[in-house]
């Protein structure tokens, strides 16, 4: 991990840039998978599954077999933990709906909104070297409690041709039966364009890598639409000296397991807290098991000292990180200005991991700085927002002469004749 001491804020971005690889390049490779699917469905998925998963299937729909031989294939403690996640997240998410309010703006002109679910929506999980069957749960029970009648699943399998047992269990919880064996951009565009197996869908949600995240985009391009830009997992820490040292590595290398594009970054107000955790990271990436991949996340990832906590917020806010940890004295104060972040975790006893897993909050975040304008999934991003007005012919009569005002001042004739002749017409009978 790279140390940088009091940057000038004119060299912030060199040191808050993300991993990247060519991006014409990436975009070539993923063109030319998508356009395969698309023109080939079913056969050419089965292609690249065997190509980039080493898997070789006849048949990628998960069967209903296989789904409920999930839970003999977990312990008892596990699936009462994934049990304990569905129940906080469903209860956090439950609330985040509203019972529809009639608004009248003017005598006899009521106006409201109604939320309505996506009818069809595909949900991807990274698997390949962690299955990310937390992700589930923080896709399905919105999507669940948002009221989508089709909901779709992709997860990349295991050499084995399988998924894992975690995956399939989590999918039973949540209600999601159309479950496929499928990663990557192969996965993206199966449920995009739709194929004789998969069904096409109108929206798609998940984290991924470089790849995945590149299809999405591209797709959205097409018109069918995607959650955010969600990338490769991020956390940035904000430190004073008031931070433990042991905490703070800890959720530094929670996020670099993730992947070698992953990507942490320490901001702090304190040199001496900067070297213990150099000493801790040493430390506690020895005994990790995807120690390796972590080691190379960390060879993307900066340690900033800053003057100041107004720096270390500036800073902060530029980076717009995923995840933000504030460990600080006045956590609550700082967090009131954070403007740019996925999702915050205040104080020392708030790892990153809760909300990844339990706390209830979800954990499908923008990333690479897309939290300067996105948001993380909600209900909300599985409803569409339909919005209704009715009018008496007393309130047509009452907002007649500011409509056809306004359009007749815009050159729209028509407009306005839609309100004329209405208002023309006798007076109904109460």
């Amino acid at each position: 991990m790279k140390i940088v001491q009091y940057p000038k804020k004119a060299d912030w971005p060199q040191w808050l840039q993300r991993p990247a690889i060519d991006n014409s390049s990436l975009q070539e490779k993923v063109k030319a998978v998508m356009k395969e699917v698309k023109r080939n469905g079913d056969a050419a998925v089965k292609q690249f599954t065997q190509q980039f998963d080493g898997a070789v299937l006849d048949d990628f729909a998960v069967s209903e077999q296989e789904i409920s031989e999930a839970a003999s294939l977990l312990s008892d403690v596990l699936k009462l933990a994934i049990q304990q996640a569905a129940a906080n997240i469903t209860l956090f998410h439950t609330r985040q709906t509203a019972a529809v309010e009639v608004v009248e703006t003017m005598p006899g002109v009521q106006c409201w909104r109604k939320s309505i679910g996506i009818e069809k929506v595909g949900l991807y999980i990274p698997g390949g070297t962690a299955p990310l069957f937390s992700t589930i749960l923080m896709l399905a029970i919105p999507a669940k409690i948002a009221g989508c009648k089709q909901v779709v699943l992709c997860s990349p399998p295991g050499k084995d041709g399988k998924l894992h047992p975690a995956i399939l269990y989590a999918a039973s919880i949540t209600g999601i039966t159309s479950v496929y064996k499928i990663g990557g951009v192969q996965a993206i565009a199966a449920m995009a364009y739709g194929t004789a197996t998969v069904p096409q869908v109108y929206k798609i949600f998940g984290p991924g890598n470089q790849y995945v995240t590149c299809a999405k985009q591209l797709v959205q391009q097409e018109g069918i639409a995607i959650d955010m830009p969600a990338g490769p997992s991020e956390v940035c820490v904000l430190a004073d000296d008031t931070a433990n040292a042991t905490f703070v590595a800890a959720d530094l290398l929670s996020q670099a397991e993730h992947g070698a594009d992953s990507q942490v970054l320490l901001v702090s107000t304190s040199a001496t807290l900067v070297e213990q955790v150099q000493d801790e990271l040493t430390k506690q990436l020895a005994q990790l098991s995807r120690k390796e991949l972590a080691a190379k996340a960390l060879e993307n990832s900066t340690a900033i000292l800053v003057q100041d906590l107004a720096e270390a917020i500036a800073l902060v806010n530029e980076y717009a990180a995923e995840h933000l940890i504030i460990s600080c004295k006045d956590a609550d104060e700082l967090a009131e200005q954070i403007v740019n972040a996925g999702s915050v975790f205040l104080g020392n006893y708030s790892p990153e991991s809760v909300g990844d897993y339990a706390s209830g909050t979800n954990h499908t975040l923008p990333t690479n700085g897309f939290a300067k304008a996105y948001s993380g999934v909600s209900v909300d991003s599985f409803v569409k927002k339909v919005t209704y007005q009715k009018l008496s012919q007393q309130g047509l009569n009452n907002i007649a002469s500011t409509v056809v005002l306004m359009a007749e001042a815009e050159g729209l004739d028509a407009h306005a004749n839609a309100v004329r002749v209405r208002a023309a017409y006798p007076k109904a009978e109460n």
